[in-house]
């Protein structure tokens, strides 16, 4: 086989080189802005979850396309909390950004689940709460006490 190139100037053929690890210096201007903001709002696969794509398809949006994928802005500016236009660079990120929108997209899924797995839920979610209290209390010297 003789060596070729495709039009987006990749090698093919003997001698070609594998896809190269992400480098920072050659994400886009998109990826970089996008990967950044994702990682302030959680993982790559919890993104592709909630968008209802796969993760390699944000860690390929991340670094190796120069091409924002334009189905998924409207998607992913809500789930980051930005407009698009934020998330092309067209517009600056504002300073202030929104808190966090999982928990609340969680409580939303929540709502839906019948009475008795929705009590199962309420009921980790207090425990974990109660625990966390418990460690913030003790670790600032106090004590618990059984009965209050």
């Amino acid at each position: 086989m003789q060596n070729q190139t495709y039009p987006f100037g990749h090698p093919v053929g003997q001698g070609a080189s594998p896809v190269p690890k992400q480098n920072p210096k050659l994400l886009t201007e998109f990826g970089r802005g996008l990967a950044a903001l994702r990682t302030q709002a959680g993982t790559q696969t919890e993104l592709a979850q909630e968008l209802g794509i796969s993760q390699r398809m944000i860690s390929c949006y991340e670094g190796h396309t120069e091409y924002s994928p334009v189905a998924l802005l409207p998607g992913l500016a809500e789930l980051l909390g930005v407009t698009a236009d934020e998330l092309l660079s067209i517009a600056p990120l504002k300073k202030a950004r929104q808190p966090d929108s999982r928990p609340l997209r969680r409580m939303e899924q929540i709502e839906k689940l019948d009475t008795g797995k929705k009590r199962q839920v309420l009921q980790m979610i207090d425990t974990l709460i109660e625990n966390e209290q418990l460690k913030r209390y003790t670790a600032r010297g106090g004590t618990a006490h059984a009965n209050g």
